[in-house]
Protein backbone atom coordinates (compact mmCIF):
# COMPACT_ATOMS: atom_id res chain seq x y z
CA UNK A 1 0.00 0.00 0.00
CA UNK A 2 1.64 3.07 -1.05
CA UNK A 3 1.59 6.18 0.87
CA UNK A 4 2.30 9.99 -0.60
CA UNK A 5 3.60 12.95 1.24
CA UNK A 6 0.64 15.66 -0.13
CA UNK A 7 2.37 18.89 0.11
CA UNK A 8 -1.34 20.04 -0.50
CA UNK A 9 -2.23 18.57 3.18
CA UNK A 10 1.09 18.05 4.98
CA UNK A 11 0.31 14.73 5.47
CA UNK A 12 0.99 11.17 4.06
CA UNK A 13 -2.10 9.79 2.42
CA UNK A 14 -2.77 6.60 1.03
CA UNK A 15 -2.37 6.55 -2.79
CA UNK A 16 -5.63 5.49 -4.36
CA UNK A 17 -5.07 6.46 -8.66
CA UNK A 18 -8.27 7.71 -10.06
CA UNK A 19 -8.68 4.98 -12.42
CA UNK A 20 -7.58 1.51 -11.28
CA UNK A 21 -4.31 0.52 -12.33
CA UNK A 22 -3.36 3.42 -13.89
CA UNK A 23 -1.64 7.03 -12.66
CA UNK A 24 -1.97 10.70 -14.26
CA UNK A 25 1.27 12.18 -13.72
CA UNK A 26 2.39 15.83 -14.72
CA UNK A 27 6.03 17.16 -13.31
CA UNK A 28 6.90 20.59 -14.28
CA UNK A 29 9.76 20.83 -17.04
CA UNK A 30 13.11 22.63 -17.57
CA UNK A 31 13.01 26.12 -19.39
CA UNK A 32 15.18 25.51 -21.62
CA UNK A 33 17.68 27.96 -22.45
CA UNK A 34 20.98 26.28 -21.32
CA UNK A 35 22.63 23.16 -19.94
CA UNK A 36 20.76 21.87 -16.61
CA UNK A 37 22.83 21.87 -14.00
CA UNK A 38 22.72 18.87 -11.11
CA UNK A 39 20.17 20.83 -9.23
CA UNK A 40 17.79 20.91 -12.23
CA UNK A 41 18.08 17.39 -12.85
CA UNK A 42 17.43 16.38 -9.45
CA UNK A 43 13.59 16.51 -10.37
CA UNK A 44 13.92 14.34 -13.24
CA UNK A 45 15.65 11.72 -11.54
CA UNK A 46 13.88 11.67 -8.56
CA UNK A 47 10.33 11.65 -10.25
CA UNK A 48 11.79 8.90 -13.03
CA UNK A 49 12.46 6.63 -9.73
CA UNK A 50 8.90 7.50 -8.15
CA UNK A 51 7.32 6.74 -12.15
CA UNK A 52 9.83 3.55 -12.09
CA UNK A 53 8.70 1.94 -8.80
CA UNK A 54 4.69 2.64 -9.79
CA UNK A 55 5.86 0.81 -12.84
CA UNK A 56 7.04 -2.13 -10.95
CA UNK A 57 4.29 -1.99 -8.49
CA UNK A 58 2.01 -2.68 -11.44
CA UNK A 59 1.02 0.69 -12.29
CA UNK A 60 0.30 2.13 -15.99
CA UNK A 61 1.65 5.23 -15.62
CA UNK A 62 0.87 8.03 -18.43
CA UNK A 63 3.53 10.32 -17.79
CA UNK A 64 4.15 14.37 -19.02
CA UNK A 65 6.50 16.43 -18.36
CA UNK A 66 6.31 19.88 -20.57
CA UNK A 67 9.64 22.10 -22.14
CA UNK A 68 9.11 25.83 -22.00
CA UNK A 69 10.16 26.89 -24.69
CA UNK A 70 9.00 30.41 -24.65
CA UNK A 71 10.06 32.83 -21.89
CA UNK A 72 12.16 35.44 -20.58
CA UNK A 73 15.22 34.27 -19.89
CA UNK A 74 15.04 32.22 -23.73
CA UNK A 75 14.76 35.90 -24.88
CA UNK A 76 17.66 37.12 -23.09
CA UNK A 77 20.00 34.00 -24.74
CA UNK A 78 18.88 34.49 -28.05
CA UNK A 79 19.83 38.03 -28.19
CA UNK A 80 22.83 36.78 -26.45
CA UNK A 81 23.72 34.12 -29.53
CA UNK A 82 22.54 36.08 -31.66
CA UNK A 83 19.91 33.09 -32.70
CA UNK A 84 15.93 32.93 -32.60
CA UNK A 85 13.80 32.24 -29.83
CA UNK A 86 12.98 28.70 -31.13
CA UNK A 87 16.17 27.85 -32.37
CA UNK A 88 17.82 28.41 -28.43
CA UNK A 89 14.51 26.12 -27.29
CA UNK A 90 15.65 23.72 -29.90
CA UNK A 91 19.27 23.88 -28.94
CA UNK A 92 18.99 22.94 -25.13
CA UNK A 93 15.91 20.72 -25.64
CA UNK A 94 18.49 18.24 -27.36
CA UNK A 95 20.81 19.41 -24.67
CA UNK A 96 18.53 18.16 -22.16
CA UNK A 97 17.40 14.64 -23.81
CA UNK A 98 21.63 14.42 -24.21
CA UNK A 99 21.85 14.23 -20.75
CA UNK A 100 19.01 13.17 -19.01
CA UNK A 101 19.64 9.88 -21.30
CA UNK A 102 23.32 9.51 -20.16
CA UNK A 103 21.40 9.40 -16.66
CA UNK A 104 19.35 6.68 -17.41
CA UNK A 105 15.89 8.96 -17.28
CA UNK A 106 13.06 7.38 -19.05
CA UNK A 107 11.68 10.14 -21.89
CA UNK A 108 8.17 10.89 -20.32
CA UNK A 109 5.16 9.59 -22.33
CA UNK A 110 4.83 12.89 -23.62
CA UNK A 111 6.74 16.30 -23.73
CA UNK A 112 4.54 19.23 -24.68
CA UNK A 113 6.01 22.15 -25.69
CA UNK A 114 4.42 25.93 -25.29
CA UNK A 115 4.64 27.26 -28.66
CA UNK A 116 2.77 23.86 -29.72
CA UNK A 117 -0.44 24.82 -27.46
CA UNK A 118 -0.53 28.67 -28.33
CA UNK A 119 -4.55 27.94 -29.51
CA UNK A 120 -5.00 26.17 -26.11
CA UNK A 121 -3.61 28.31 -24.35
CA UNK A 122 -5.80 31.63 -25.76
CA UNK A 123 -9.21 29.05 -25.16
CA UNK A 124 -8.10 28.81 -21.52
CA UNK A 125 -7.25 32.39 -21.12
CA UNK A 126 -10.62 33.68 -22.78
CA UNK A 127 -12.32 30.63 -20.23
CA UNK A 128 -11.25 32.53 -17.38
CA UNK A 129 -11.83 36.02 -18.47
CA UNK A 130 -15.76 34.95 -19.46
CA UNK A 131 -15.84 33.62 -16.29
CA UNK A 132 -14.67 36.95 -14.12
CA UNK A 133 -11.87 35.32 -13.25
CA UNK A 134 -9.26 37.28 -15.61
CA UNK A 135 -8.87 40.66 -17.43
CA UNK A 136 -7.38 43.07 -19.85
CA UNK A 137 -5.34 45.56 -19.27
CA UNK A 138 -3.43 47.55 -22.18
CA UNK A 139 -2.47 43.87 -24.10
CA UNK A 140 -1.94 42.35 -21.10
CA UNK A 141 -4.55 39.59 -19.27
CA UNK A 142 -4.24 38.95 -15.37
CA UNK A 143 -5.55 36.77 -13.27
CA UNK A 144 -7.64 37.90 -10.17
CA UNK A 145 -6.17 36.46 -7.00
CA UNK A 146 -8.83 37.46 -4.73
CA UNK A 147 -12.10 35.63 -6.43
CA UNK A 148 -10.54 32.14 -6.56
CA UNK A 149 -11.61 30.93 -2.87
CA UNK A 150 -8.99 29.09 -1.06
CA UNK A 151 -5.92 30.61 -2.35
CA UNK A 152 -2.56 29.59 -0.69
CA UNK A 153 -4.01 26.26 0.22
CA UNK A 154 -1.13 24.48 -1.45
CA UNK A 155 2.25 26.69 0.19
CA UNK A 156 -0.08 27.45 3.25
CA UNK A 157 -0.03 31.37 3.27
CA UNK A 158 -2.68 33.34 4.09
CA UNK A 159 -3.96 35.79 2.02
CA UNK A 160 -3.33 39.07 4.13
CA UNK A 161 0.37 37.74 4.39
CA UNK A 162 0.81 37.66 0.16
CA UNK A 163 -0.52 41.05 0.07
CA UNK A 164 2.28 42.09 2.27
CA UNK A 165 4.57 41.29 0.03
CA UNK A 166 2.74 41.99 -3.12
CA UNK A 167 2.22 46.03 -2.29
CA UNK A 168 5.65 46.45 -1.73
CA UNK A 169 6.09 45.66 -5.81
CA UNK A 170 6.83 48.21 -8.01
CA UNK A 171 7.03 49.22 -12.02
CA UNK A 172 4.49 49.65 -14.77
CA UNK A 173 3.08 46.31 -14.60
CA UNK A 174 1.78 47.06 -10.98
CA UNK A 175 -0.18 49.94 -12.62
CA UNK A 176 -1.64 47.67 -14.91
CA UNK A 177 -3.08 45.44 -12.33
CA UNK A 178 -6.70 45.75 -10.38
CA UNK A 179 -4.64 44.03 -7.26
CA UNK A 180 -1.17 43.64 -6.47
CA UNK A 181 -1.96 39.98 -5.67
CA UNK A 182 -2.94 39.47 -9.29
CA UNK A 183 -0.52 37.85 -11.65
CA UNK A 184 0.29 37.79 -16.19
CA UNK A 185 -2.10 35.00 -18.28
CA UNK A 186 -0.85 36.69 -21.54
CA UNK A 187 2.15 39.45 -21.93
CA UNK A 188 1.79 42.10 -24.10
CA UNK A 189 4.53 41.70 -27.14
CA UNK A 190 7.76 43.64 -26.78
CA UNK A 191 9.46 45.42 -29.56
CA UNK A 192 11.96 42.58 -31.02
CA UNK A 193 10.50 39.80 -29.24
CA UNK A 194 8.58 36.65 -30.51
CA UNK A 195 4.88 37.00 -29.94
CA UNK A 196 1.33 35.52 -30.94
CA UNK A 197 -1.52 37.10 -32.02
CA UNK A 198 -4.60 37.35 -29.99
CA UNK A 199 -7.95 39.10 -29.19
CA UNK A 200 -5.92 41.40 -26.74
CA UNK A 201 -2.90 42.39 -28.73
CA UNK A 202 0.16 40.47 -30.11
CA UNK A 203 1.78 38.82 -26.93
CA UNK A 204 2.69 35.20 -25.21
CA UNK A 205 1.66 33.23 -22.74
CA UNK A 206 2.62 34.02 -18.91
CA UNK A 207 4.81 31.25 -16.79
CA UNK A 208 2.42 29.49 -14.99
CA UNK A 209 -0.64 29.34 -17.50
CA UNK A 210 1.18 26.73 -19.96
CA UNK A 211 1.04 23.84 -17.03
CA UNK A 212 -2.62 24.28 -16.73
CA UNK A 213 -3.30 24.06 -20.29
CA UNK A 214 -1.03 20.77 -20.92
CA UNK A 215 -1.76 19.24 -18.15
CA UNK A 216 -5.55 19.39 -17.93
CA UNK A 217 -5.40 18.39 -22.21
CA UNK A 218 -3.02 15.54 -21.80
CA UNK A 219 -4.13 14.50 -18.53
CA UNK A 220 -7.59 15.66 -17.68
CA UNK A 221 -9.10 18.24 -15.61
CA UNK A 222 -8.24 16.04 -12.10
CA UNK A 223 -5.07 14.12 -12.47
CA UNK A 224 -3.50 11.63 -9.72
CA UNK A 225 0.23 13.35 -8.93
CA UNK A 226 1.40 16.70 -9.92
CA UNK A 227 5.06 17.04 -9.13
CA UNK A 228 8.15 19.26 -9.61
CA UNK A 229 10.76 20.69 -7.43
CA UNK A 230 10.51 22.31 -3.90
CA UNK A 231 10.64 26.20 -5.52
CA UNK A 232 7.86 25.51 -7.65
CA UNK A 233 5.49 25.36 -4.79
CA UNK A 234 5.07 29.04 -4.75
CA UNK A 235 3.64 30.58 -6.76
CA UNK A 236 3.87 28.52 -9.97
CA UNK A 237 1.95 25.56 -8.56
CA UNK A 238 0.05 27.55 -6.42
CA UNK A 239 -1.05 30.04 -9.62
CA UNK A 240 -1.62 26.66 -11.63
CA UNK A 241 -4.41 25.40 -9.02
CA UNK A 242 -5.68 28.77 -9.10
CA UNK A 243 -5.85 28.69 -12.93
CA UNK A 244 -7.35 25.25 -13.35
CA UNK A 245 -9.84 25.05 -10.68
CA UNK A 246 -11.23 28.31 -11.71
CA UNK A 247 -11.52 26.90 -15.63
CA UNK A 248 -12.71 23.69 -14.10
CA UNK A 249 -14.15 23.66 -11.78
CA UNK A 250 -12.39 20.22 -10.43
CA UNK A 251 -9.69 19.53 -8.13
CA UNK A 252 -6.64 19.92 -10.51
CA UNK A 253 -4.44 17.28 -8.54
CA UNK A 254 -5.37 14.48 -5.77
CA UNK A 255 -1.65 14.68 -4.49
CA UNK A 256 1.43 17.48 -4.70
CA UNK A 257 4.82 15.86 -4.76
CA UNK A 258 8.27 18.45 -4.21
CA UNK A 259 11.36 17.19 -4.49
CA UNK A 260 14.04 19.07 -2.05
CA UNK A 261 17.43 20.92 -3.02
CA UNK A 262 20.61 20.18 -3.93
CA UNK A 263 22.98 21.94 -1.83
CA UNK A 264 26.69 22.92 -2.07
CA UNK A 265 29.04 24.19 0.12
CA UNK A 266 30.05 24.73 3.83
CA UNK A 267 26.71 27.03 4.03
CA UNK A 268 24.79 24.42 2.02
CA UNK A 269 23.42 27.05 -0.21
CA UNK A 270 20.97 26.05 -2.55
CA UNK A 271 22.56 25.18 -6.30
CA UNK A 272 21.43 27.66 -8.84
CA UNK A 273 21.96 29.79 -11.99
CA UNK A 274 21.45 33.36 -10.23
CA UNK A 275 24.04 32.03 -7.26
CA UNK A 276 26.54 30.97 -9.74
CA UNK A 277 27.07 27.93 -7.58
CA UNK A 278 25.71 25.22 -10.26
CA UNK A 279 27.97 22.16 -12.03
CA UNK A 280 26.16 21.16 -15.29
CA UNK A 281 25.17 17.74 -15.86
CA UNK A 282 27.11 18.28 -18.82
CA UNK A 283 30.48 18.77 -17.81
CA UNK A 284 30.37 16.71 -14.70
CA UNK A 285 29.38 13.61 -16.52
CA UNK A 286 32.90 14.43 -18.34
CA UNK A 287 34.78 13.45 -15.54
CA UNK A 288 32.60 10.84 -13.57
CA UNK A 289 30.57 7.89 -14.31
CA UNK A 290 26.54 8.90 -15.27
CA UNK A 291 25.46 6.32 -13.44
CA UNK A 292 27.78 7.46 -10.01
CA UNK A 293 25.79 10.33 -10.75
CA UNK A 294 22.63 8.75 -11.15
CA UNK A 295 23.66 6.46 -7.41
CA UNK A 296 24.30 9.43 -5.70
CA UNK A 297 20.91 11.24 -6.63
CA UNK A 298 18.29 8.92 -6.95
CA UNK A 299 19.34 6.80 -3.70
CA UNK A 300 18.20 9.60 -1.46
CA UNK A 301 14.49 10.34 -0.28
CA UNK A 302 13.19 12.42 -2.90
CA UNK A 303 11.90 15.70 -0.21
CA UNK A 304 15.74 15.32 1.17
CA UNK A 305 17.92 18.02 0.14
CA UNK A 306 21.27 16.61 -1.18
CA UNK A 307 24.57 17.89 -0.45
CA UNK A 308 27.01 17.80 -3.24
CA UNK A 309 30.52 17.42 -2.90
CA UNK A 310 33.21 15.51 -4.84
CA UNK A 311 33.71 13.49 -1.47
CA UNK A 312 30.12 12.35 -1.38
CA UNK A 313 30.06 11.58 -5.19
CA UNK A 314 33.33 9.42 -4.54
CA UNK A 315 31.24 7.43 -1.69
CA UNK A 316 28.32 6.97 -4.03
CA UNK A 317 31.06 5.54 -6.39
CA UNK A 318 32.76 3.11 -4.00
CA UNK A 319 29.09 2.13 -3.14
CA UNK A 320 27.96 1.10 -6.46
CA UNK A 321 30.94 -0.51 -7.42
CA UNK A 322 30.28 -2.84 -4.22
CA UNK A 323 27.04 -3.62 -5.65
CA UNK A 324 28.45 -4.45 -9.34
CA UNK A 325 30.91 -6.83 -7.87
CA UNK A 326 28.12 -8.66 -6.41
CA UNK A 327 26.06 -8.85 -9.07
CA UNK A 328 28.98 -10.45 -10.84
CA UNK A 329 30.08 -12.20 -8.75
CA UNK A 330 26.81 -14.49 -8.59
CA UNK A 331 26.27 -13.93 -12.91
CA UNK A 332 30.17 -16.01 -13.18
CA UNK A 333 28.23 -18.69 -11.33
CA UNK A 334 25.39 -19.18 -13.66
CA UNK A 335 27.96 -21.02 -16.08
CA UNK A 336 28.28 -24.02 -13.16
CA UNK A 337 24.78 -23.50 -11.56
CA UNK A 338 22.54 -26.96 -10.76
CA UNK A 339 19.42 -27.18 -12.06
CA UNK A 340 17.86 -28.31 -8.78
CA UNK A 341 18.98 -28.08 -5.22
CA UNK A 342 16.60 -29.57 -1.91
CA UNK A 343 17.81 -26.00 -0.34
CA UNK A 344 15.34 -24.21 -3.18
CA UNK A 345 12.61 -23.37 -1.40
CA UNK A 346 14.14 -21.71 2.37
CA UNK A 347 16.45 -19.40 -0.03
CA UNK A 348 13.57 -18.30 -2.15
CA UNK A 349 11.90 -17.62 0.83
CA UNK A 350 14.99 -15.52 1.92
CA UNK A 351 14.50 -13.43 -1.05
CA UNK A 352 10.75 -13.16 -0.60
CA UNK A 353 11.14 -11.80 3.01
CA UNK A 354 14.03 -8.88 1.21
CA UNK A 355 11.69 -8.50 -1.68
CA UNK A 356 8.74 -7.66 1.16
CA UNK A 357 10.72 -5.68 3.10
CA UNK A 358 12.31 -3.75 -0.10
CA UNK A 359 8.32 -2.72 -1.13
CA UNK A 360 7.48 -2.01 2.47
CA UNK A 361 10.26 0.61 2.43
CA UNK A 362 9.48 2.16 -0.95
CA UNK A 363 5.94 2.04 -0.01
CA UNK A 364 6.31 4.59 2.50
CA UNK A 365 6.37 8.14 0.22
CA UNK A 366 8.89 5.95 -2.24
CA UNK A 367 11.85 6.22 0.39
CA UNK A 368 14.83 5.77 -1.44
CA UNK A 369 17.47 5.90 0.90
CA UNK A 370 15.77 3.08 3.17
CA UNK A 371 15.02 0.96 0.22
CA UNK A 372 18.69 1.16 -1.02
CA UNK A 373 19.34 -0.13 2.57
CA UNK A 374 17.76 -3.42 1.41
CA UNK A 375 19.47 -3.41 -2.16
CA UNK A 376 22.86 -3.47 0.35
CA UNK A 377 21.67 -6.31 2.23
CA UNK A 378 20.52 -8.39 -1.03
CA UNK A 379 23.79 -7.36 -2.40
CA UNK A 380 25.27 -9.02 0.68
CA UNK A 381 23.24 -12.44 0.19
CA UNK A 382 24.41 -12.42 -3.57
CA UNK A 383 28.20 -12.47 -2.32
CA UNK A 384 27.57 -15.29 0.11
CA UNK A 385 25.32 -17.34 -1.94
CA UNK A 386 28.08 -16.97 -4.85
CA UNK A 387 30.53 -18.40 -2.25
CA UNK A 388 28.73 -21.87 -2.13
CA UNK A 389 30.02 -24.69 -3.56
CA UNK A 390 27.22 -25.78 -5.19
CA UNK A 391 24.32 -22.95 -6.35
CA UNK A 392 20.51 -23.61 -7.60
CA UNK A 393 20.02 -22.16 -11.17
CA UNK A 394 16.16 -21.57 -10.40
CA UNK A 395 17.73 -19.55 -6.87
CA UNK A 396 20.36 -17.42 -8.90
CA UNK A 397 18.25 -16.58 -11.67
CA UNK A 398 15.65 -15.09 -9.31
CA UNK A 399 18.41 -13.76 -7.17
CA UNK A 400 20.27 -11.64 -10.16
CA UNK A 401 16.43 -10.65 -11.44
CA UNK A 402 15.74 -9.34 -8.01
CA UNK A 403 19.02 -7.73 -7.88
CA UNK A 404 18.41 -5.88 -11.54
CA UNK A 405 15.05 -5.11 -11.45
CA UNK A 406 15.48 -3.20 -7.76
CA UNK A 407 18.45 -1.29 -9.49
CA UNK A 408 16.41 -0.52 -12.60
CA UNK A 409 14.19 1.66 -10.05
CA UNK A 410 17.20 3.90 -9.36
CA UNK A 411 18.20 3.74 -12.98
CA UNK A 412 21.09 1.25 -12.49
CA UNK A 413 22.02 -1.47 -15.10
CA UNK A 414 24.96 -3.78 -15.30
CA UNK A 415 25.97 -6.33 -17.69
CA UNK A 416 28.16 -8.83 -16.81
CA UNK A 417 31.54 -8.30 -18.64
CA UNK A 418 30.75 -11.65 -20.55
CA UNK A 419 27.61 -12.06 -21.54
CA UNK A 420 26.39 -15.63 -22.14
CA UNK A 421 23.90 -16.14 -25.23
CA UNK A 422 21.00 -16.58 -22.96
CA UNK A 423 21.76 -12.92 -21.49
CA UNK A 424 21.56 -11.05 -24.84
CA UNK A 425 18.51 -13.40 -26.07
CA UNK A 426 16.73 -12.09 -22.73
CA UNK A 427 18.48 -8.77 -23.48
CA UNK A 428 16.73 -8.55 -26.73
CA UNK A 429 13.77 -9.81 -25.80
CA UNK A 430 13.27 -6.78 -23.58
CA UNK A 431 14.18 -4.87 -25.78
CA UNK A 432 11.80 -6.10 -28.47
CA UNK A 433 9.34 -5.82 -25.59
CA UNK A 434 10.61 -1.84 -25.32
CA UNK A 435 9.74 -1.24 -28.95
CA UNK A 436 6.16 -2.76 -29.08
CA UNK A 437 5.42 0.13 -25.84
CA UNK A 438 7.72 2.89 -27.72
CA UNK A 439 9.82 2.86 -25.15
CA UNK A 440 12.60 3.98 -27.71
CA UNK A 441 14.89 5.19 -24.82
CA UNK A 442 15.14 1.64 -23.09
CA UNK A 443 15.29 -0.17 -26.58
CA UNK A 444 18.61 2.07 -27.55
CA UNK A 445 20.03 1.60 -24.18
CA UNK A 446 19.71 -1.93 -24.40
CA UNK A 447 21.28 -1.67 -28.06
CA UNK A 448 23.97 0.30 -26.92
CA UNK A 449 24.67 -1.75 -24.11
CA UNK A 450 25.10 -4.67 -25.97
CA UNK A 451 27.64 -2.77 -28.54
CA UNK A 452 29.74 -2.32 -25.56
CA UNK A 453 30.42 -5.61 -24.91
CA UNK A 454 30.89 -6.46 -28.40
CA UNK A 455 27.33 -7.24 -29.46
CA UNK A 456 26.20 -6.24 -32.53
CA UNK A 457 22.37 -6.58 -33.35
CA UNK A 458 20.91 -6.65 -36.37
CA UNK A 459 17.07 -6.15 -37.03
CA UNK A 460 15.04 -7.69 -39.81
CA UNK A 461 11.62 -8.90 -41.10
CA UNK A 462 11.97 -12.07 -39.80
CA UNK A 463 13.22 -10.66 -36.38
CA UNK A 464 16.10 -9.07 -34.32
CA UNK A 465 19.80 -11.27 -35.13
CA UNK A 466 22.53 -10.79 -33.11
CA UNK A 467 26.68 -11.48 -33.63
CA UNK A 468 29.58 -11.10 -31.82
CA UNK A 469 32.02 -8.10 -33.35
CA UNK A 470 35.16 -9.61 -34.70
Amino acid sequence: MIQIYNTLTREKEVFQPIEEGKVRMYVCGPTVYNYIHIGNARSSMAFDTIRRYLEYRGYEVNYVSNFTDVDDKIIRAAKDLGITAPEVAERFIHAFEEDTNLLNVKPATLHPRVMDHMPDILTFIQTLIDKGYAYESQGDVYYRTRKFEGYGKLSHQSIDELEVGASQRTGVEKELKEDPLDFALWKGAKEGEISWDSSWGPGRPGWHIECSVMATKHLGDTIDIHGGGQDLEFPHHENEIAQSEAKTGQKFANYWMHNGFVTIGEDDEKMSKSLGNFVTVHELTKQVDPQVLRFFMATTQYRRPIRYSETTMKEAGVNLQKLKNAFENLTFRKADAAATLGEDVSKLQELADLETRFTTEMDDDFNAANGVTVVYELAKWLNQYSEQEIVSTVVTEKALEQFTNWLSIFGIFFLSEELLDDDIDQLIEERNQARKNRDFARSDEIRDLLKDKGITLEDTAQGTRWRRSE
